[in-house]
């Protein structure tokens, strides 16, 4: 048996459109609010979660996930440069603490080769 054709998608929405309902929602008034969400198709749960995420201080939880190929091969590229380039600053301070030993190092070498000074 293949899958119905006529499903419906679900919808998915924006983080400007939620914000902007949300915002719309709670400047109404009590008898309006019902008109805002029968105009947009939302449900009071909708508007819940939306509360919910925008409280938690989740702004990207407003936003709906990454679909576009391109975005999601961004946000890896991102987080591989974000990885380098902590590696390298770790490298650098290795490098510079290998050439203060280096010196250190060079110093007692040539203070060893020095013969020592006869008491007078």
């Amino acid at each position: 048996m293949a899958p119905r054709a006529d499903r419906p998608k679900r919808r998915s929405f924006t983080a400007e459109f939620k914000a902007a309902i949300l915002a719309e929602y709670d400047a109404a008034d009590r008898e309006e609010r019902g008109a805002i969400l029968r105009r947009e198709g939302l449900y009071t749960s909708h508007i819940a979660e939306w509360r919910k995420a925008a409280a938690e201080g989740a702004q990207a939880g407003l936003g709906s996930r990454p679909r576009d190929r391109r975005e999601r091969e961004v946000q890896a590229l991102r987080v591989r440069a974000e990885k380098a380039e902590a590696e390298l600053a770790r490298t650098k301070a290795a490098l510079d603490l290998m050439g203060k030993a280096h010196a250190l190092l060079e110093t007692l070498s040539e203070s060893a080769e020095q013969p020592p000074r006869s008491p007078r």
